[in-house]
């Protein structure tokens, strides 16, 4: 009986999950007309429950007094607004741009008021901040200042452009943006304003600028910069920083600004402290670092000239928790960060070019969060917000990332539990579980649960954790074994040393007269000892053919393929499923494969005296240390973790500096090079191995194209 009834029990608990799970994501879905989705471990889109569901559009109902019919209204819609800021009290205010004022509504959406300023009418306002006094701060672009007003709507400040020595005569002080901390201080954005926000103190005075982008600086800046005159380069514009476009201001005064551009693909959000310094890369003990923001739907990817568009990111808005949302008005999505930039989710979407939309935007422009989590959207298309609330989904996440970012972990527990439940691949539930079962001392679920969320670094601080409860259960075996092994190693070196010394150098040397191939296959250890002496050998001597070359690029193949494999998580943070024969093998053989080419030709109208089977034998003589060093290295990375992450890259780098050398040495051994000439025959190699692998991009390209035409010709001609 007591089998029945814990079968029946276990029956009717599993009917009410599955019940329960298949009925959350159906309700939600009825409730909007766009997906929602977040990244996995590794980036890729997954599907999830809705996390903010639309409920009003406001704006689309205002009027003015009609001047001809006293008495009655007429219909008086915003025209091209610009921005929206929710006040402390929840108090929704527009910049309309278009009708040079701006609106206010109450914490409902309803109209209450237009601010126009008639004794110093506003000229294309695009920007409107409300201070902890309630008083009212407009970017008024057209008029290049900034204005005060009273809650009443009383002028009661201008801020001009600054006057001071340290504003370059070349500013242009077009406002379009502004907000003030806590302490009076005014950030103004300035159209195209390259310098940063220009900062006044709370009595009007220029303080500095504030929070500037860096120029950026490519490898082709830095030829430029070798290469041009002090004039030429300076008048290069790719010198100059992009602009900051838009800011916020979250509850304990951090700034983040907003930038965006064809060519601006990270950083587009940053958290800057006071120093300007930006800061949203340095909290998470566990997380990777992010430094790119926006995200869209794969299946809605663009291009503008042929090449694919990153998102355009207007505006930021931050809730009291630290979570930020930013909108893109490329894609029309809105994506939202927690307070340490880890993605949460995004979703929206383009809306129907015909008609407005509940959720769907056209031309979104700015965006902010009232008290109660509620998103505003302003579309300035459409000219009315969208208003979002979250969904039951989305307030868990929230939740349960409130508890996690508290570092209430335990508490965070159960929530988390329940989002895994209602979506199993939901990358913060599964670091939020993996940072629980750290807490706790579960330090085995823990790197579990780091490496299913692609984390190296959680996954390192776990393993650290659990190599050392293991080493302190077995350290006194590891101590008797260590005297064991010594005491063997001085016995064996006084007693059998010369004698098994004499034995292992005559079996060498019978095994070399007995098999030439053990022969050649013993020189890649002599060139590693004395590598001129040895390349030389492979040439004049015939210490090498073309069958010990194949075995070694076989071995250096297969360590290359067991290194990827075999390299902890920590120090290879890859998806398995990336790592496949092909995907290895094949870059390193038309890598190889080209090189020898390359260098043989470079060779042949270079002065050069190898043969090509030189070229071919001694290049794969000088894999020998990835052969050596490789494979070792990938199994010490196992009980290693990032602590010693100095180490494995100390042996790392060594390795690979041994390779370049060898391949220098070999150069100038089998073609008898000085090394000036050596080191032109590299450079013209491998400027030769870039052509040709941009003439088989080229040359399988045009293949493609031609079987398409040809396909195409005789699909014509079957149908005719």
């Amino acid at each position: 009986m007591k089998l029945i009834r814990g079968w029946i029990r276990r029956s009717v608990l599993g009917l009410a999950l599955i019940i329960g799970t298949a009925q959350v994501p159906y309700t939600a879905w009825a409730d909007v007309t766009y997906g929602t989705f977040t990244k996995d471990s590794y980036g890729h889109q997954i599907d999830t429950q809705p996390a903010y569901t639309p409920f009003k559009m406001i704006g689309k109902d205002l009027t003015v007094p009609d001047p001809d019919n006293p008495g009655k209204l007429t219909a008086s819609p915003m025209q091209k607004p610009s921005d929206v800021y929710i006040s402390t009290s929840d108090e929704i205010f527009v910049a309309d741009t278009g009708n040079n004022r701006i609106v206010k509504f109450d914490k409902d959406g309803n109209f209450e008021r237009y601010y126009e300023l008639a004794e110093s009418p506003l000229n294309a306002p695009q920007g409107v901040f409300v201070d902890e006094q309630g008083d009212i701060l407009i970017a008024d672009t057209g008029n290049k200042r900034v204005v005060r007003l009273s809650a009443s709507g009383q002028l009661l400040k201008e801020y001009t452009r600054p006057e001071s020595s340290s504003v370059p005569e070349e500013l242009k002080y077009d406002p379009i943006k502004v907000a003030a901390d806590q302490r009076g201080y005014i950030y103004i954005i300035t159209m195209g304003g390259y310098y940063g926000l220009v900062q006044l103190n709370p009595n009007g005075e220029f303080q500095r600028f504030y929070g500037a982008n860096a120029a950026p600086f490519s490898f082709m800046d830095s030829l430029k910069r070798a290469l041009y005159t002090r004039e030429m380069y300076e008048n290069e514009t790719s010198k100059i920083p992009p602009a900051v476009n838009n800011l916020a201001m979250d509850d304990e005064g951090f700034i983040y600004t907003v930038t965006s551009g064809p060519t601006v693909e990270t950083e587009q959000i940053k958290k800057l402290n006071f120093q300007g310094e930006n800061i949203l890369a340095q909290y998470n003990k566990f997380g990777s670092e992010r430094q790119s923001f926006g995200e869209y739907n794969w299946y809605d990817l663009r291009y503008v000239d042929g090449m694919t568009s990153p998102p355009q990111l207007v505006d930021v808005a931050v809730d009291t928790e630290g979570n930020f949302t930013v909108v893109d008005s490329f894609y029309t999505y809105l994506s939202q960060y927690d307070a340490n930039g880890n993605l949460l989710f995004y979703f929206g979407g383009p809306s129907s070019p015909a008609s407005a939309q509940l959720g769907l935007l056209k031309t979104p422009a700015a965006i902010d969060i009232n008290s109660r989590g509620e998103l505003y959207v302003l579309d300035s298309q459409e000219s009315m917000l969208q208003a979002y609330r979250l969904s039951e989904f989305g307030a868990m996440v929230h939740e349960a990332n409130r508890l996690t970012q508290q570092g209430r972990y335990l508490e965070s527990e159960q929530p988390w539990r329940e989002v895994l439940r209602l979506n199993e691949q939901y990358l913060p539930a599964i670091l939020g579980l993996a940072q629980v079962a750290y807490k706790k001392g579960e330090y085995a679920e823990a790197a579990r649960l780091f490496k299913s969320a692609g984390n190296d670094k959680g996954y390192s601080e776990s393993f650290w954790q659990i190599r050392l409860a293991w080493f302190q259960e077995r350290f006194s075996m590891f101590a008797t074994l260590f005297v064991v092994l010594m005491a063997s190693f001085l016995v064996f070196n006084r007693f059998f040393k010369r004698r098994t010394k004499g034995y292992a150098e005559g079996l060498m040397r019978r095994m070399g007269r007995s098999y030439p191939l053990f022969t050649q296959i013993k020189q890649a250890f002599v060139i590693l000892k004395h590598p001129i002496d040895g390349f030389t050998a492979l040439r004049f001597e015939n210490k090498g053919g073309y069958l010990s070359a194949c075995i070694l690029l076989v071995l250096t193949s297969g360590a290359l393929l067991l290194s990827e494999k075999m390299t902890s998580f920590s120090f290879n943070p890859a998806p398995p499923s990336s790592i496949t024969v092909s995907s290895v093998l094949l870059p390193f053989v038309g890598l190889w494969g080209g090189w020898v080419v390359s260098n043989y030709l470079i060779s042949s109208i270079y002065r050069g005296e190898g043969r090509f089977k030189d070229v071919f034998v001694g290049s794969a003589y000088a894999l020998t240390p990835f052969i050596l060093v490789g494979v070792p290295l990938a199994g010490l990375s196992n009980v290693m973790t990032h602590a010693e992450g100095a180490i494995y890259n100390y042996l790392q780098v060594g390795m690979y500096i041994w390779l370049v050398f060898l391949f220098i040495w070999m150069v100038q051994s089998l073609h008898n090079y000085t090394v000036g000439e050596t080191l032109m025959n590299i450079m013209m190699s491998i400027f030769a191995l870039i052509v040709l692998a941009v003439l088989i991009f080229l040359v399988i390209g045009l293949t493609n194209e031609l079987l398409v035409f040809i396909h195409e010709v005789y699909q014509e001609v079957l149908l005719r």
